[in-house]
C-alpha cells in the first residue's frame, strides 16, 4: 500500500491525485488516474455501472487507501451517500451533529438544516421525514462539518423526478453561497450539466473524456447548447442510440 494523504500545495489547488491504481480481485478498478481538482469548482463524474467511479470517490474520503499512486486532499472533506444512513434512535438536529467534535449544540444544527430548507424539521425523528428529507439531512450533515471538499456519491438517484429537481435546485444554491469544491458522482446527464463547471467520464480505469460547462446558469435542457452537450456526453459513455434517438432528444 503506498498513500499520500494531506493537503495539497499547489496554489488554488484542492484534490491533486497522480498515477492512482486501486484493483479489486485481481483486477484494476483504477489504472494510473490523474485528477486535479480547483478550489470553489464543482465536478461532476459520469460512467457506467463498474467504471470506478465510487471507489475514487472512496480514496478521496479516505475510507480506501489500498492503492497506490499519490492523492493529495484536504484535511476537511465530508461525503453524502446514496443511502442518508440516518440513525433512527436520534432526532433529526443530534443526526446532523453525529460525530462532531466539540458537543456543538443544537442551533449549530438547527442553522445547516435552515440552509437545506429543513430548519423546521429539527426536532423530527428520522422515521417521520420523506426520502428527499432524509437525503437533506444527510448533506446537512456533511455542510455542518465546514468541508474544503464535499464528495456526493449520487445523492439524489433514489429521488423520483419532481423532489430530484428541488434537491438539485437546492444544491446549486448552497454551493453558490459557499464555494466548496464540489465532486459529485451521478449517472444522470442533465444533472451533471445543470449543476456542475466541469463534466468527467470515466472509462477504462481514467479519466477518458473532460468538458468545462461554460454556459451560464441557471441552465435549461432547451437551451441548444446544453442538447449538444449532453448528446456529446452520451456519445462517450457509449448511448449513441440515446444521444441521437429518432426525434433527437436524450434521455437518462
Amino acid at each position: 500500500m503506498a498513500t499520500d494523504l494531506h493537503r495539497p500545495l499547489i496554489e488554488d489547488t484542492v484534490v491533486c491525485v497522480r498515477g492512482l491504481h486501486r484493483s479489486l480481485d485481481g483486477r484494476p478498478v483504477i489504472d494510473g488516474l490523474d485528477l486535479t481538482l480547483r478550489q470553489g469548482e464543482f465536478t461532476a463524474l459520469l460512467g457506467r455501472s463498474g467504471s470506478g467511479k465510487t471507489t475514487l470517490l472512496r480514496v478521496l474520503a479516505g475510507l480506501d487507501r489500498d492503492i497506490t499512486g499519490t492523492v493529495m486532499v484536504p484535511k476537511r472533506r465530508a461525503v453524502t451517500a446514496q443511502a442518508p444512513q440516518l440513525m433512527p434512535w436520534k432526532r433529526v438536529w443530534r443526526n446532523v451533529l453525529l460525530g462532531l467534535p466539540g458537543k456543538p449544540g443544537r442551533s449549530v444544527a438547527e442553522k445547516v438544516l435552515a440552509e437545506v430548507g429543513l430548519g423546521h424539521r429539527a426536532g423530527a425523528w428520522p422515521r417521520r421525514l420523506s426520502g428527499a428529507e432524509a437525503q437533506r439531512v444527510s448533506l446537512a450533515r456533511a455542510l455542518v462539518r465546514e468541508p474544503d471538499l464535499l464528495l456526493l456519491d449520487e445523492p439524489f438517484g433514489a429521488l423520483g423526478a419532481l423532489p430530484r429537481l428541488d434537491a438539485q435546485a437546492m444544491m446549486a444554491e448552497v454551493w453558490r453561497r459557499r464555494r466548496c469544491t464540489v465532486l459529485l458522482v451521478t449517472h444522470d446527464v442533465d444533472e451533471a450539466l445543470v449543476l456542475a463547471d466541469r463534466a468527467l467520464v470515466m472509462r477504462d480505469g481514467g479519466i477518458a473524456y473532460q468538458t468545462r460547462i461554460g454556459f451560464d446558469r441557471p441552465r435549461t435542457p432547451s437551451d441548444p447548447a446544453f442538447a449538444a452537450l449532453r448528446s456529446r456526453l452520451l456519445t462517450e459513455l457509449g448511448s449513441d442510440r440515446l444521444a441521437e434517438g429518432p426525434t433527437g432528444d436524450a434521455h437518462t
